[in-house]
């Protein structure tokens, strides 16, 4: 059953694993873990979160499509249960331009225009799929994936990276205030700027700008758009409504020289450790 999605042994050599006690960030590195992450996100995705699985993922509750074969995997590993698929906690799923023109492109690209972002002149990166246990939803299990994230971008040199990030429900009068702050507040450059693709535009803007409370709206915004704010990150122009998913989506792009400078200032000697 996990054949379909081959292992990428050239970027999963060189790549140790961080460790945070009994916690542990790597790639995936066999079919066992790949199908341990994909059953991690149906789990998440459709039975927590309420997204709709198309057949095969439901008959199988696995959440696979197409990107994952293309793909490399970060993992979050508890060791205290298992040091292979059994330990599975969280992923994150990593899409190089040369894994996404084998498939014919990358997986943002159903929802905004990123023609920007791909004609970007330096290494891109499209993150995507994350999520973690709900037993696992702390601190630590999101800093080593941003630690696990640093290091791929060390070893692969990547010079921007950018994925869809969501916020919860498909009603973009509940996601108001934050679709507003998030336009008026992190709005990305016009040169690198990607736009919801027209058929599926949600305008961002639906508040004027004096009647939100930016350090309030901030404050409860999904951990991962947090992440990205903390960053340096910018969003794109449009929300995109997922109803599949159940989530309402935002483009955001990082500029990866933010990323490793503040994680080669906190952990150099285990992100050396780690490329080993």
């Amino acid at each position: 059953m996990t054949a379909e999605v081959p292992i990428r042994s050239e970027a999963v050599h060189g790549f140790g694993e961080l460790r945070s006690g009994h916690l542990g960030v790597r790639l995936a590195r066999t079919a066992g873990e790949i199908d341990a992450l994909e059953a991690l996100r149906f789990r998440v995705f459709f039975e927590e979160m309420g997204a709709c699985p198309v057949p095969e993922s439901a008959a199988r509750h696995r959440d696979r499509d197409r990107f994952d074969a293309v793909a490399d995997h970060l993992i979050v590993i508890d060791h205290a249960i298992g040091s292979g698929p059994e330990g599975v906690v969280g992923t994150y799923r990593l899409i190089q331009r040369e894994g996404a023109a084998r498939v014919g492109g990358f997986y943002s690209a159903g929802e905004f225009d990123i023609a920007r972002l791909v004609s970007f002149p330096g290494r891109i990166l499209e993150l995507g799929r994350s999520c973690v246990d709900a037993s696992y939803r702390s601190s630590a299990a999101l800093q080593l994936l941003w630690r696990g994230i640093a290091a791929y971008v060390f070893l692969h040199q990547i010079d921007l990276m950018f994925g869809c990030a969501s916020l919860p429900g498909t009603d973009p009068d509940a996601l108001a205030p934050e679709l507003t702050y998030l336009y008026l507040n992190h709005l990305a450059p016009p040169a690198l700027r990607p736009r919801a693709l027209p058929a599926r535009h949600v305008e961002m803007r639906r508040f004027p700008a004096a009647s939100i409370d930016p350090r309030r709206i901030a404050a409860q915004l999904p951990p991962l758009i947090k992440g990205y704010l903390r960053l340096g990150g910018f969003v794109g122009d449009g929300a995109v409504i997922d109803a599949d998913f159940n989530t309402t989506d935002v483009i955001v792009l990082v500029k990866t020289d933010l990323v490793t400078d503040k994680y080669y200032r906190h952990y150099e000697r285990q992100l050396r450790n780690a490329l080993i």
